[in-house]
């Protein structure tokens, strides 16, 4: 039987997942291009952003095998070409889901320094001293977890992760086309990366546990 803890996260996975990918849509729509608006992608419904397998079946799979749940949404449609300027606008899109992710995980702050709460390391617990009730600072506790480490992850330099961003405008005009169509296959060389446990995994445990740390240490009292 699933934990109330676990269905906690779960729910505020789905709200940090929808919220990111319809801000990808939304700036891109904002810049000139409607292929996310068109294609029915500017909403929170949850349906309209599951992946059949980042979604459902990865992370069934990694439950099952005991090991840390992940797992992902399909990506807004964005033609880059339809943005009023490519190269400038394109980034924006890129950052808008992680952006608002970290501006989720720094409202959660707000309302858990508010609930005075206070996380004991030795047990890995919150003890409440509360403003407001400690099933409170403990849902924002996990929502603001959650949106860290999405965003995190998102802003990770490898494509197709939305901090490739930075990589992309590095790239030289005339390579740019090919650039996005590699972008677009990347997922399956991300995943291998991370099966692999190398670069990637050095690189992206030691940014998301810093990530985590500070978030830890901004929300609760020690």
């Amino acid at each position: 039987m699933m934990s109330k803890t676990f269905v906690t996260y779960i729910i505020c996975a789905v709200i940090a997942v929808c919220f990111h990918e319809a801000a990808h849509g939304y700036v891109a729509n904002f810049f000139g291009d409607s292929t996310a608006k068109r294609a029915g992608r500017l909403t929170l419904n949850p349906i309209r952003h599951i992946d059949p397998f980042g979604t459902v079946v990865l992370p069934l799979l990694l439950i099952i095998a005991g090991l840390p749940v992940f797992g992902y949404a399909k990506p807004v449609p964005v033609n880059v070409s339809r943005l009023r300027n490519p190269r400038n606008h394109s980034v924006l899109v890129s950052l808008a889901g992680p952006g608002l992710n970290l501006a989720f995980a720094a409202i959660s702050v707000a309302i858990c320094r508010l609930s005075g709460a206070s996380f004991d390391s030795f047990t890995g617990t919150l003890i409440a001293d509360s403003l407001l009730s400690l099933n409170i600072a403990q849902a924002f506790g996990l929502f603001g977890l959650v949106n860290v480490l999405l965003a995190g992850f998102n802003l990770l330099p490898f494509p197709p992760l939305d901090g490739s961003a930075v990589i992309e405008r590095l790239v030289p005009q005339k390579h740019i086309a090919k650039y996005y169509a590699m972008r677009q296959s990347a997922m399956p060389f991300l995943f291998g990366l991370l099966i692999l446990n190398g670069l990637f995994f050095h690189v992206g445990n030691g940014m998301l546990d810093s990530m985590l740390n500070l978030f830890e240490r901004l929300a609760f009292k020690s």
